[in-house]
């Protein structure tokens, strides 16, 4: 438990000190400069295990589209943003997640958002607690 605490401290840290704009690593994901195994991938986003998961079961979905944050989408992306939700729950059933999963958007530097591309956490594999944090 101290472990995850850790780790969401430094997740938290990091949020301060991010902002918007530039080049981020998701971008870099998206144009392939850095590898990155995809677990599902289509015209409109693609999902990949997340490298620091805070649950046995933990992936990101980010849209090709840059989006730099929730509060940022227009209602143009509705369409997008529903896609992404559905691609949650095809991987989620892939991935056999019978008994739930959580799905999380940070949003700015209170919401602990780290890195300014929209993307949706989605965990599952341990009882989660409520309320997040």
């Amino acid at each position: 438990m101290h472990l995850h605490k850790t780790k969401m401290a430094d997740e938290v840290q990091l949020a301060q000190s991010a902002q918007v704009g530039g080049d981020t690593i998701f971008a870099k994901i998206l144009r392939k400069e850095i590898p990155c195994n995809f677990i599902y991938e289509d015209n409109l986003c693609v999902a990949f295990d997340d490298v620091n998961p805070q649950a046995p079961v933990h992936f990101l979905i980010i849209p090709r589209k840059y989006i730099p944050q929730l509060s940022k989408a227009e209602d143009t992306d509705a369409a997008l943003l529903g896609h992404l939700l559905i691609v949650a729950r095809k991987i989620a059933q892939k991935r056999n997640l019978k008994n739930g999963f959580r799905i999380v958007i940070n949003d700015g530097p209170i919401g602990a958002q780290s890195v300014y591309h929209l993307h949706i956490h989605v965990l599952s594999g341990r009882q989660l607690q409520w309320p997040p944090g």
